[in-house]
């Protein structure tokens, strides 16, 4: 899915209050962290990602892979931080990021 330059500006500036959900470190994507990620996107809408990988073409290849899995879009990546939105089947108003 593309976002238009209008909605990645008001993802960004929803995301800079936010605080990483998730971690990835040296044991790459495993099956518990592509789930935990794929829970987190379908509650919040919009999260944060932290990568804690040495490379940085690594990390790069690390937030597509991670994208392409859990078919969620990247907004921003800053440093080891990566922004991701996929739209919810259901948004719940008390968990969405973008409903609050």
């Amino acid at each position: 899915m593309s976002l238009t330059p209008e909605q990645k500006k008001q993802f960004r500036t929803l995301g800079h209050n936010l605080n990483p959900i998730v971690m990835v470190a040296g044991n790459g994507l495993t099956e518990n962290i592509q789930l935990e990620v794929d829970r987190a996107l379908e509650d919040h809408e919009l999260i944060k990602v932290k990568f804690a990988v040495g490379d940085r073409d690594a990390k790069k290849a690390l937030i597509r892979e991670l994208c392409d899995i859990v078919e969620a879009t990247l907004v921003q990546e800053i440093g080891n931080i990566a922004l991701l939105y996929r739209a919810s089947q259901s948004p719940n108003p008390k968990l969405s990021n973008l409903l609050r």
